[in-house]
Parts: C-alpha cells; structure tokens; sequence
C-alpha cells in the first residue's frame, strides 16, 4: 500500500515505470545540468528527464512527435486514479535498472548514470495487505483469500474480493464468499452473504524523506451493505440485510516497520435474527527487502482480531493471526500471504484456522505479465 498526499508530479514514478521515459538530457539535447540535481525540484527534475515522452503536463508526448508507439498501459496522468498505489521501491527499482528489471518493456533505459538517488526520491517522493485488517488506501486489486479449519468439523470459506479506485481518494469493494462445510458427512457448498462497500480517503501525510525510509500515515471510513445472499439454513449467511461501516488508520514508519487498525461495526437489519457486532482488528508488521531494498519483498505481520455480539452477557472474543506476505513476480503486482488464526480465549466451538490468499494489483498489469 503506498500512503501519499501529494499530486501528480509526486506519482511520476508510475508512468516512468509503466511507460518509457527517455532523459532529454541524454538522448534529446535539452539543457538541464542534472548533476545539480540536489537544488532542483522534483518538478524540475521531471521536466527535465522525462517530459520528452510523457509531456510537461503529464498527458503523454503526442504520438507523431513520441518516436515510439504507446503501449496500452501508457497513463495519462491528469486523472487522478492513474497514480500507483505500490511500493516506491518498486518504481524506484524499474528507474535505476530500466524496465525489464520489474519485468517491463526494455525501452525503458536505465537512468543509474543520469540521476542519482536523491533526484529519484524528489521525483517520486508501503504498506502490505493483512489476512484481517484491511488497509486504509484505496487499491485496485483482486485478492482470493481461503480459510480452512485446521481441527474438528472439516470446512472453510472463500472470499473473491474485488477493488477498484475512482478517483483519486475513493474505492468500490465487493466481497463473494464461497463457503464449503461437512455437516454429518456430507459436504455442502454455496455463496455466503454478499458485501458492497465504499471506502474513501479522509486524511493522509506523507512527509518527505528517502524512498527507503519514508514513512506517512493514512485514515480511510467505509460503508456498506452485507446482501443476504447466503443460505441461512446450512449457516452460510445471516438472514437479513447488514449494515456495515469501519474506519481504518495505518501508520508507516522509516523503520518500515507498519501498524494498521480498523474498527468498525456490523448492523443488522433484523437484530431478532442477527445480532449487532463490534470488530476490533490491528497489524503489525516490518518489511524487509533484498537488493538494497528494491527486491523481493518479505513482510512478517502479527495481526490480533477481536469481535464482540452487542448482547447481554458477551464476551470479546480475541484471536492471533501469524502471518508472511511476500511479492511473487519481479513488478510484484502478485503477493502471497500465508498464516494462521487461533483464539486465545472462549475456544469453545472457535476453531484455529490456516489463512492464505494471493492478490493481484490489476492495475500493474496483467496476471501473465510482469514475471
């Protein structure tokens, strides 16, 4: 997840990385002495090095006078949701070593010898998606994430999540779960109940710092309605229509090291069939890279996921979720996360559960590129 509050310029590293941006000062003959780049902005840096082919209000230079023909996911980055979402490492990575080091076109150069890396940082100026706790920035992604019961009656659930960002500070989610469970020795299996939701962005800071160690924080509310699309008899689904709404905080620091919280509330239309829900859910994790910080990312988390029926005489009931995501192609549009969730308290009838999904960043590219 990448946490920003600045604007286009600040988002260049994405259609540099996307698109093929040749230094006008290396290939074109455009004056612009970028060996004095630690007084330059990073607008005059973006100016300087990459207007030639994207344009010097970031539409993309037209095709007649380009040289090279677009690509297809060649951005125009006067809209506001063509901005990346992902780690600046990752760009940063693409800038350095030219674009088939994160599995893009080779007629992105490498800019190693053009810009030094606190040019980059001023050009471009993360945090991982946890098992519960959902991030409060808007993505566009498609995550397929099982749990199974590790113990007792055999069975597990599904969820085909989709997100998608409009705008720049929103997104749409829908949720599908697809619950499967043995009753008496048979297996039965069916959707569960359905979630439509929005998020937007409320507040975030992103202070200015080095790509490696940036750090920001992010507050995001969502609202939404849990359809009950699920089979209420075989305890797929609840039985009436709920009304979901949380709000998630998440803070990196230059550490790399993230906390992500949510809090939120599922209620009910029909409380006398399902009864009102408190939801507490935090993670906390650290990022580690190889390559300097530009490889593979491998990022340990810790989540502690609590819930409470608002009924008379309930308890909190409290659960642990060890977990590692870590990216699986080199634009690392594709990650995989794998834990496992145990209550800690009032066990009865809680089963400890193996967690994984695998997730894919649509907007990076597609599922078969990038590897």
């Amino acid at each position: 997840m990448r946490i920003r509050s600045r604007g286009i310029r600040r988002a260049v590293i994405w259609f540099v990385a996307l698109s093929f941006c040749v230094p006008v000062a290396l290939m074109s003959g455009q004056s612009g002495d970028l060996s004095t780049g630690h007084t330059q902005t990073g607008e005059q840096i973006f100016k300087s090095a990459c207007a030639a082919c994207h344009g010097a209000d970031g539409r993309g230079t037209p095709q007649e006078i380009a040289g090279f023909t677009k690509p297809r996911t060649f951005p125009d980055f006067t809209q506001c949701d063509q901005t990346t979402p992902e780690a600046s490492t990752a760009w940063k990575d693409v800038i350095l070593h030219g674009g088939p080091t994160r599995g893009f076109s080779d007629i992105m150069p490498s800019f190693s010898e053009a810009l030094t890396s606190e040019q980059i940082d001023d050009v471009i100026a993360n945090l991982p998606r946890a098992l519960v706790t959902e991030k409060a920035y808007p993505e566009d992604e498609v995550v397929i994430s099982t749990s199974f019961n590790a113990q007792g009656a055999p069975g597990g659930t599904t969820h085909i999540i989709h997100e998608q960002r409009f705008g720049m500070k929103n997104q749409i989610e829908v949720d599908v779960p697809i619950n499967y469970q043995d009753l008496s020795h048979t297996w039965y299996g069916g959707v569960g109940d359905t979630t439509l939701g929005v998020k937007r962005v409320i507040y975030s800071s992103l202070p200015s710092g080095s790509i490696e160690r940036s750090s920001g924080s992010i507050l995001s509310l969502f609202g939404g309605a849990i359809l009950p699309t699920g089979n209420r008899a075989r305890g797929f689904g609840t039985g009436t229509t709920t009304f979901e709404t949380f709000a998630a905080f998440d803070q990196l620091f230059k550490t790399n090291t993230f906390i992500q919280t949510q809090f939120g509330a599922d209620l009910p239309r029909h409380t006398n069939i399902a009864p009102q829900s408190i939801f507490f859910n935090t993670a906390i994790g650290q990022s580690f890279a190889a390559n300097h910080g530009l490889g593979r990312l491998w990022s340990p988390m810790f989540e502690f996921v609590g819930a409470r029926d608002l009924v008379d005489n309930a308890k909190m009931n409290w659960d642990v979720v060890p977990q590692m995501q870590v990216t699986i192609s080199r634009r690392q549009h594709v990650r995989a996360n794998l834990g496992v969730r145990v209550p800690v308290n009032n066990t009865a009838g809680r089963q400890i559960q193996v967690v994984f999904y695998v997730l894919w960043d649509w907007f990076d590219g597609r599922l078969n590129e990038g590897w």
